[in-house]
Protein backbone atom coordinates (compact mmCIF):
# COMPACT_ATOMS: atom_id res chain seq x y z
CA UNK A 1 0.00 0.00 0.00
CA UNK A 2 1.05 3.32 -0.40
CA UNK A 3 0.25 7.19 -0.42
CA UNK A 4 -1.09 8.78 -3.12
CA UNK A 5 0.33 12.06 -3.67
CA UNK A 6 -0.57 14.83 -5.75
CA UNK A 7 -3.73 13.05 -7.28
CA UNK A 8 -7.15 15.06 -6.32
CA UNK A 9 -10.88 13.77 -7.66
CA UNK A 10 -12.29 16.89 -10.36
CA UNK A 11 -15.46 18.75 -11.04
CA UNK A 12 -15.94 15.92 -13.14
CA UNK A 13 -16.57 13.78 -10.29
CA UNK A 14 -19.13 15.95 -8.85
CA UNK A 15 -21.06 16.32 -12.03
CA UNK A 16 -20.84 12.76 -13.33
CA UNK A 17 -21.98 11.74 -9.97
CA UNK A 18 -25.12 13.69 -9.11
CA UNK A 19 -26.14 13.21 -13.01
CA UNK A 20 -25.94 9.04 -12.10
CA UNK A 21 -27.76 9.60 -8.85
CA UNK A 22 -30.89 11.50 -9.94
CA UNK A 23 -31.08 9.30 -12.72
CA UNK A 24 -30.98 6.13 -10.58
CA UNK A 25 -33.90 8.17 -8.74
CA UNK A 26 -35.70 8.25 -11.66
CA UNK A 27 -34.85 4.84 -12.68
CA UNK A 28 -36.10 2.96 -9.68
CA UNK A 29 -38.87 5.04 -8.89
CA UNK A 30 -40.18 4.02 -11.91
CA UNK A 31 -39.94 0.47 -11.79
CA UNK A 32 -41.42 0.78 -7.53
CA UNK A 33 -44.81 1.96 -9.19
CA UNK A 34 -44.20 0.05 -13.07
CA UNK A 35 -46.01 -2.81 -12.06
CA UNK A 36 -49.10 -1.51 -9.64
CA UNK A 37 -49.97 0.77 -13.04
CA UNK A 38 -50.18 -2.14 -15.37
CA UNK A 39 -52.08 -4.55 -12.65
CA UNK A 40 -54.48 -1.30 -11.13
CA UNK A 41 -54.39 1.22 -14.31
CA UNK A 42 -55.17 1.34 -17.92
CA UNK A 43 -53.87 -2.21 -18.97
CA UNK A 44 -55.69 -3.92 -15.24
CA UNK A 45 -53.76 -7.51 -16.31
CA UNK A 46 -53.55 -10.19 -14.02
CA UNK A 47 -49.96 -10.28 -11.11
CA UNK A 48 -48.42 -13.10 -12.98
CA UNK A 49 -48.26 -11.35 -16.83
CA UNK A 50 -47.53 -8.20 -15.19
CA UNK A 51 -44.90 -9.59 -13.66
CA UNK A 52 -44.07 -11.27 -17.00
CA UNK A 53 -43.77 -8.34 -18.64
CA UNK A 54 -41.95 -6.45 -16.15
CA UNK A 55 -39.22 -9.16 -16.18
CA UNK A 56 -39.20 -8.71 -20.05
CA UNK A 57 -38.68 -4.81 -18.90
CA UNK A 58 -35.62 -5.19 -16.63
CA UNK A 59 -33.67 -7.70 -19.01
CA UNK A 60 -34.38 -5.66 -22.09
CA UNK A 61 -31.97 -3.25 -20.53
CA UNK A 62 -28.97 -4.90 -20.16
CA UNK A 63 -29.05 -5.59 -24.22
CA UNK A 64 -30.32 -1.92 -24.96
CA UNK A 65 -26.71 -0.78 -22.99
CA UNK A 66 -24.61 -2.58 -25.55
CA UNK A 67 -26.59 -0.54 -28.25
CA UNK A 68 -25.82 2.62 -26.25
CA UNK A 69 -22.32 1.48 -26.05
CA UNK A 70 -21.70 1.03 -29.79
CA UNK A 71 -23.62 4.19 -30.30
CA UNK A 72 -21.32 6.19 -27.97
CA UNK A 73 -17.98 4.64 -28.82
CA UNK A 74 -18.16 4.60 -32.26
CA UNK A 75 -20.59 7.02 -33.56
CA UNK A 76 -22.08 9.96 -31.51
CA UNK A 77 -19.26 9.57 -28.91
CA UNK A 78 -20.53 8.95 -25.26
CA UNK A 79 -22.02 12.82 -23.75
CA UNK A 80 -24.30 13.22 -26.79
CA UNK A 81 -25.39 9.00 -25.66
CA UNK A 82 -25.96 10.23 -22.09
CA UNK A 83 -27.98 13.59 -23.36
CA UNK A 84 -29.92 11.63 -25.58
CA UNK A 85 -30.05 8.71 -23.22
CA UNK A 86 -31.82 11.13 -20.48
CA UNK A 87 -34.45 11.99 -22.76
CA UNK A 88 -35.20 9.52 -23.80
CA UNK A 89 -35.91 8.27 -20.90
CA UNK A 90 -37.77 11.02 -19.83
CA UNK A 91 -40.31 10.89 -23.01
CA UNK A 92 -40.60 7.31 -21.50
CA UNK A 93 -41.25 8.36 -17.78
CA UNK A 94 -44.47 11.00 -19.23
CA UNK A 95 -45.49 8.72 -21.59
CA UNK A 96 -47.24 6.83 -18.79
CA UNK A 97 -49.24 9.33 -18.09
CA UNK A 98 -51.41 8.85 -21.18
CA UNK A 99 -53.96 6.30 -20.60
CA UNK A 100 -53.94 4.06 -23.47
CA UNK A 101 -52.10 0.37 -23.73
CA UNK A 102 -49.62 1.62 -26.99
CA UNK A 103 -48.52 4.88 -24.98
CA UNK A 104 -47.54 2.41 -21.83
CA UNK A 105 -45.82 -0.34 -23.91
CA UNK A 106 -44.26 2.35 -25.97
CA UNK A 107 -43.09 4.60 -23.11
CA UNK A 108 -41.69 1.76 -20.62
CA UNK A 109 -39.77 0.62 -24.61
CA UNK A 110 -38.12 4.77 -24.23
CA UNK A 111 -37.23 3.96 -20.66
CA UNK A 112 -35.19 0.82 -21.95
CA UNK A 113 -33.74 2.32 -24.97
CA UNK A 114 -32.69 5.67 -22.58
CA UNK A 115 -31.32 3.18 -19.98
CA UNK A 116 -29.14 1.73 -22.47
CA UNK A 117 -27.64 4.67 -23.72
CA UNK A 118 -27.23 6.79 -20.32
CA UNK A 119 -25.46 4.05 -18.20
CA UNK A 120 -22.58 2.81 -20.43
CA UNK A 121 -22.08 5.83 -21.62
CA UNK A 122 -21.88 8.00 -18.47
CA UNK A 123 -19.85 5.32 -16.78
CA UNK A 124 -16.94 5.59 -19.53
CA UNK A 125 -17.63 9.21 -19.27
CA UNK A 126 -17.18 8.94 -15.43
CA UNK A 127 -13.52 6.73 -16.21
CA UNK A 128 -12.16 8.68 -18.91
CA UNK A 129 -11.83 11.41 -16.46
CA UNK A 130 -9.08 9.46 -14.28
CA UNK A 131 -7.20 8.43 -17.04
CA UNK A 132 -4.17 10.78 -15.70
CA UNK A 133 -4.79 9.52 -12.07
CA UNK A 134 -5.26 5.97 -12.23
CA UNK A 135 -5.01 5.48 -8.36
CA UNK A 136 -7.84 6.87 -7.18
CA UNK A 137 -10.45 4.94 -9.73
CA UNK A 138 -11.26 2.33 -6.98
CA UNK A 139 -12.51 5.68 -4.87
CA UNK A 140 -13.89 7.27 -7.76
CA UNK A 141 -15.99 4.65 -8.52
CA UNK A 142 -17.11 3.92 -5.02
CA UNK A 143 -18.05 7.10 -4.96
CA UNK A 144 -20.04 6.48 -8.24
CA UNK A 145 -21.53 3.13 -6.49
CA UNK A 146 -22.84 5.23 -3.31
CA UNK A 147 -24.40 7.64 -5.69
CA UNK A 148 -26.14 4.64 -7.64
CA UNK A 149 -27.75 3.39 -3.84
CA UNK A 150 -28.26 6.39 -2.29
CA UNK A 151 -29.89 7.67 -5.45
CA UNK A 152 -32.12 4.22 -6.11
CA UNK A 153 -33.27 4.67 -1.99
CA UNK A 154 -34.59 8.15 -2.43
CA UNK A 155 -36.05 7.15 -6.06
CA UNK A 156 -38.28 4.32 -4.45
CA UNK A 157 -38.88 6.54 -1.49
CA UNK A 158 -39.95 9.52 -3.04
CA UNK A 159 -41.78 8.16 -6.37
CA UNK A 160 -43.29 5.26 -4.74
CA UNK A 161 -44.63 7.42 -2.01
CA UNK A 162 -46.11 9.89 -4.41
CA UNK A 163 -46.97 7.57 -6.52
CA UNK A 164 -49.30 5.64 -3.99
CA UNK A 165 -50.55 8.55 -2.52
CA UNK A 166 -51.05 11.15 -5.23
CA UNK A 167 -51.19 8.68 -8.12
CA UNK A 168 -49.24 6.97 -10.33
CA UNK A 169 -49.05 10.24 -13.35
CA UNK A 170 -47.44 12.07 -10.31
CA UNK A 171 -44.84 9.25 -9.95
CA UNK A 172 -44.26 9.09 -13.58
CA UNK A 173 -43.88 13.16 -13.58
CA UNK A 174 -41.53 13.17 -10.65
CA UNK A 175 -39.47 10.22 -12.50
CA UNK A 176 -39.84 12.27 -15.58
CA UNK A 177 -38.18 15.59 -14.38
CA UNK A 178 -35.47 13.99 -12.07
CA UNK A 179 -34.39 12.57 -15.57
CA UNK A 180 -34.27 15.88 -16.71
CA UNK A 181 -32.77 17.39 -14.01
CA UNK A 182 -29.82 14.74 -14.55
CA UNK A 183 -28.77 15.90 -17.90
CA UNK A 184 -28.05 19.32 -16.42
CA UNK A 185 -24.86 18.50 -14.96
CA UNK A 186 -23.70 16.43 -18.00
CA UNK A 187 -24.42 19.45 -20.37
CA UNK A 188 -21.65 21.44 -17.98
CA UNK A 189 -19.19 18.94 -18.00
CA UNK A 190 -15.95 18.81 -20.28
CA UNK A 191 -15.81 16.80 -22.89
CA UNK A 192 -13.04 14.12 -22.57
CA UNK A 193 -9.98 14.30 -25.04
CA UNK A 194 -8.24 10.94 -25.39
CA UNK A 195 -5.17 12.52 -26.62
CA UNK A 196 -4.63 14.36 -22.86
CA UNK A 197 -3.56 10.78 -21.83
CA UNK A 198 -0.77 8.87 -21.55
CA UNK A 199 -0.73 5.97 -23.75
CA UNK A 200 -0.90 2.76 -21.69
CA UNK A 201 2.67 0.20 -21.51
CA UNK A 202 1.28 -2.64 -20.23
CA UNK A 203 1.14 -5.45 -22.85
CA UNK A 204 -2.32 -6.40 -24.51
CA UNK A 205 -2.01 -10.20 -23.18
CA UNK A 206 -1.85 -8.94 -19.79
CA UNK A 207 -4.51 -6.26 -19.98
CA UNK A 208 -6.81 -8.71 -21.64
CA UNK A 209 -6.13 -11.28 -18.74
CA UNK A 210 -6.46 -8.85 -16.00
CA UNK A 211 -9.99 -7.77 -17.49
CA UNK A 212 -11.38 -11.32 -17.72
CA UNK A 213 -10.10 -12.51 -14.25
CA UNK A 214 -11.98 -9.56 -13.02
CA UNK A 215 -15.30 -10.53 -15.17
CA UNK A 216 -14.90 -13.91 -13.73
CA UNK A 217 -14.71 -13.30 -9.94
CA UNK A 218 -16.87 -10.38 -9.83
CA UNK A 219 -19.59 -13.03 -12.07
CA UNK A 220 -19.00 -15.31 -9.13
CA UNK A 221 -19.21 -13.37 -6.63
CA UNK A 222 -22.97 -12.17 -7.42
CA UNK A 223 -23.73 -15.53 -7.76
CA UNK A 224 -22.42 -17.04 -4.73
CA UNK A 225 -23.87 -14.00 -3.51
CA UNK A 226 -27.59 -14.60 -4.55
CA UNK A 227 -27.55 -18.17 -3.48
CA UNK A 228 -26.44 -17.22 0.26
CA UNK A 229 -28.81 -14.52 0.15
CA UNK A 230 -31.73 -16.87 0.54
CA UNK A 231 -30.21 -17.72 4.51
CA UNK A 232 -30.23 -14.02 4.62
CA UNK A 233 -33.79 -13.27 3.51
CA UNK A 234 -34.79 -16.28 5.74
CA UNK A 235 -33.39 -14.97 9.00
CA UNK A 236 -34.48 -11.11 7.99
CA UNK A 237 -38.42 -12.36 7.83
CA UNK A 238 -37.96 -14.20 11.31
CA UNK A 239 -35.73 -11.16 13.04
CA UNK A 240 -38.53 -8.59 11.82
CA UNK A 241 -41.17 -10.68 13.19
CA UNK A 242 -39.32 -11.46 16.69
CA UNK A 243 -37.01 -8.07 17.55
CA UNK A 244 -38.03 -5.99 19.94
CA UNK A 245 -35.66 -3.13 18.61
CA UNK A 246 -38.79 -1.08 17.37
CA UNK A 247 -37.65 -1.57 13.63
CA UNK A 248 -40.12 -1.73 10.94
CA UNK A 249 -40.25 -4.61 8.78
CA UNK A 250 -40.12 -2.18 5.66
CA UNK A 251 -36.53 -1.09 7.46
CA UNK A 252 -35.48 -5.13 7.63
CA UNK A 253 -36.00 -5.29 4.25
CA UNK A 254 -33.16 -2.03 3.26
CA UNK A 255 -31.34 -2.73 6.66
CA UNK A 256 -28.15 -3.91 4.30
CA UNK A 257 -27.96 -1.10 2.32
CA UNK A 258 -28.18 1.28 4.90
CA UNK A 259 -24.99 -0.27 6.51
CA UNK A 260 -23.35 0.46 2.61
CA UNK A 261 -23.43 4.15 2.71
CA UNK A 262 -21.10 4.27 6.33
CA UNK A 263 -18.66 1.76 4.44
CA UNK A 264 -18.36 3.43 1.39
CA UNK A 265 -18.01 6.66 2.98
CA UNK A 266 -15.35 5.59 4.72
CA UNK A 267 -13.76 3.18 1.54
CA UNK A 268 -13.85 6.40 -0.83
CA UNK A 269 -12.10 8.77 2.13
CA UNK A 270 -9.41 5.88 3.13
CA UNK A 271 -8.52 4.88 -0.93
CA UNK A 272 -8.30 8.38 -1.65
CA UNK A 273 -5.28 8.64 0.46
CA UNK A 274 -3.90 4.99 -0.14
CA UNK A 275 -3.30 2.54 -2.95
CA UNK A 276 -3.42 -0.70 -3.42
CA UNK A 277 -3.60 -2.76 -6.16
CA UNK A 278 -7.56 -3.93 -7.62
CA UNK A 279 -6.83 -7.50 -7.33
CA UNK A 280 -5.63 -7.14 -3.83
CA UNK A 281 -8.86 -5.34 -2.94
CA UNK A 282 -10.91 -8.47 -4.38
CA UNK A 283 -8.37 -10.55 -2.56
CA UNK A 284 -10.15 -8.68 0.75
CA UNK A 285 -13.51 -9.01 -1.04
CA UNK A 286 -13.83 -12.31 -1.10
CA UNK A 287 -11.93 -12.96 2.22
CA UNK A 288 -14.85 -10.44 3.81
CA UNK A 289 -17.48 -12.60 2.32
CA UNK A 290 -16.35 -15.85 3.58
CA UNK A 291 -16.46 -14.79 7.05
CA UNK A 292 -19.59 -12.48 6.71
CA UNK A 293 -20.90 -16.32 5.84
CA UNK A 294 -19.53 -18.25 8.17
CA UNK A 295 -20.76 -16.27 11.30
CA UNK A 296 -24.47 -17.19 9.68
CA UNK A 297 -24.01 -20.53 11.22
CA UNK A 298 -23.61 -19.10 14.52
CA UNK A 299 -27.63 -18.89 14.50
CA UNK A 300 -29.69 -22.08 14.28
CA UNK A 301 -32.19 -22.65 12.30
CA UNK A 302 -34.65 -20.65 14.75
CA UNK A 303 -33.43 -17.73 15.51
CA UNK A 304 -34.04 -15.31 19.17
CA UNK A 305 -33.81 -11.93 19.54
CA UNK A 306 -30.26 -12.40 21.16
CA UNK A 307 -28.78 -13.35 17.60
CA UNK A 308 -30.05 -10.10 16.26
CA UNK A 309 -26.21 -9.03 16.90
CA UNK A 310 -25.02 -11.51 15.14
CA UNK A 311 -27.12 -11.26 12.81
CA UNK A 312 -26.12 -7.60 12.00
CA UNK A 313 -22.22 -8.56 12.43
CA UNK A 314 -22.68 -10.70 9.66
CA UNK A 315 -24.23 -7.82 7.28
CA UNK A 316 -21.47 -5.34 7.97
CA UNK A 317 -18.90 -7.82 6.74
CA UNK A 318 -21.31 -8.29 3.60
CA UNK A 319 -21.27 -4.57 3.41
CA UNK A 320 -17.54 -4.75 3.43
CA UNK A 321 -17.25 -7.14 0.89
CA UNK A 322 -19.12 -5.86 -1.69
CA UNK A 323 -17.57 -2.32 -1.47
CA UNK A 324 -14.37 -4.10 -1.97
CA UNK A 325 -15.31 -5.94 -5.17
CA UNK A 326 -18.41 -4.20 -6.98
CA UNK A 327 -16.82 -0.84 -8.09
CA UNK A 328 -13.67 -3.01 -8.80
CA UNK A 329 -14.84 -4.36 -12.18
CA UNK A 330 -15.05 -0.74 -13.47
CA UNK A 331 -11.98 0.87 -12.02
CA UNK A 332 -10.38 -2.42 -14.11
CA UNK A 333 -11.84 -1.77 -17.01
CA UNK A 334 -10.74 1.62 -17.19
CA UNK A 335 -7.13 1.42 -16.26
CA UNK A 336 -6.83 -2.16 -18.87
CA UNK A 337 -9.09 -1.28 -21.69
CA UNK A 338 -8.74 0.68 -24.50
CA UNK A 339 -10.57 3.86 -23.69
CA UNK A 340 -11.98 4.33 -27.18
CA UNK A 341 -14.02 1.31 -26.48
CA UNK A 342 -14.84 1.63 -22.74
CA UNK A 343 -18.54 1.97 -23.00
CA UNK A 344 -19.26 -1.17 -24.87
CA UNK A 345 -17.03 -2.81 -22.39
CA UNK A 346 -19.38 -1.33 -19.68
CA UNK A 347 -21.92 -2.76 -21.28
CA UNK A 348 -20.71 -6.20 -21.33
CA UNK A 349 -19.92 -6.21 -17.65
CA UNK A 350 -23.34 -8.28 -17.01
CA UNK A 351 -22.42 -10.78 -19.22
CA UNK A 352 -19.91 -13.50 -17.69
CA UNK A 353 -22.81 -12.57 -14.08
CA UNK A 354 -25.32 -13.64 -16.77
CA UNK A 355 -23.45 -16.79 -18.32
CA UNK A 356 -22.51 -18.21 -14.67
CA UNK A 357 -26.02 -17.49 -13.47
CA UNK A 358 -27.63 -19.97 -16.23
CA UNK A 359 -24.76 -23.06 -14.55
CA UNK A 360 -25.59 -22.09 -11.47
CA UNK A 361 -29.23 -22.62 -12.36
CA UNK A 362 -28.66 -26.25 -12.79
CA UNK A 363 -28.80 -26.87 -9.48
CA UNK A 364 -31.34 -24.50 -8.32
CA UNK A 365 -33.63 -26.97 -6.55
CA UNK A 366 -31.04 -28.17 -4.26
CA UNK A 367 -29.89 -24.87 -3.56
CA UNK A 368 -32.71 -22.48 -2.92
CA UNK A 369 -34.67 -25.55 -1.32
CA UNK A 370 -31.92 -25.57 1.30
CA UNK A 371 -30.72 -22.66 2.52
CA UNK A 372 -27.85 -23.97 4.82
CA UNK A 373 -26.19 -26.00 1.85
CA UNK A 374 -26.29 -22.24 0.40
CA UNK A 375 -24.69 -21.11 2.59
CA UNK A 376 -21.81 -23.89 2.90
CA UNK A 377 -21.68 -23.55 -1.04
CA UNK A 378 -21.02 -19.63 -0.78
CA UNK A 379 -18.63 -20.54 2.03
CA UNK A 380 -16.38 -22.44 -0.17
CA UNK A 381 -16.73 -20.63 -3.06
CA UNK A 382 -15.65 -16.88 -1.47
CA UNK A 383 -12.59 -19.35 0.24
CA UNK A 384 -11.51 -20.77 -3.22
CA UNK A 385 -11.76 -17.73 -5.18
CA UNK A 386 -10.06 -15.71 -2.38
CA UNK A 387 -7.09 -18.36 -2.74
CA UNK A 388 -7.24 -18.42 -6.59
CA UNK A 389 -7.16 -14.57 -6.56
CA UNK A 390 -3.64 -14.32 -4.11
CA UNK A 391 -2.51 -17.04 -6.38
CA UNK A 392 -3.00 -14.47 -9.30
CA UNK A 393 -1.85 -11.59 -7.23
CA UNK A 394 1.41 -13.52 -6.31
CA UNK A 395 1.90 -14.29 -9.95
CA UNK A 396 1.22 -10.91 -11.53
CA UNK A 397 3.88 -9.29 -8.87
CA UNK A 398 6.47 -12.35 -10.07
CA UNK A 399 6.24 -11.24 -13.94
CA UNK A 400 5.72 -7.90 -13.11
CA UNK A 401 9.18 -7.83 -11.39
CA UNK A 402 11.26 -10.50 -14.14
CA UNK A 403 10.15 -7.64 -16.96
CA UNK A 404 11.45 -4.30 -15.44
Amino acid sequence: MEKIKKQKHSTETLFFSLSRMLERASYYGFRAIVILYLIEETLKIEKNEALSIYGWFTGSIVFSQIIGGLFGDLLIGNKKAVIIGGITQAIGAFSLCIPSTTSTYLGMFFVVLGSGFFTPNILSSFGKSYLNKTKLLDSGFTIFYLVVNIGSFLGILLIGYSGKKFGFNIGFIISGILMLLSIIPIIFSKEINLEEFKKNKISIKKRILNILITFIAVGLFWNIYEISNIRFFDLQKQFSEISAWNISKSLWQTISSIFTFPISLVAIVFWSFFYSSQFLKLVFGFIFGAISLSILFLIPEIPTENHTIIYLTSLIFLGISEIHIAPVIHSVLTKYANPKYLAILMSLTFLPTRLISLIFGLFNDKLFDNSMLGLKVGIAGMIFIGIGLIGFVWWNKKTTYNTL
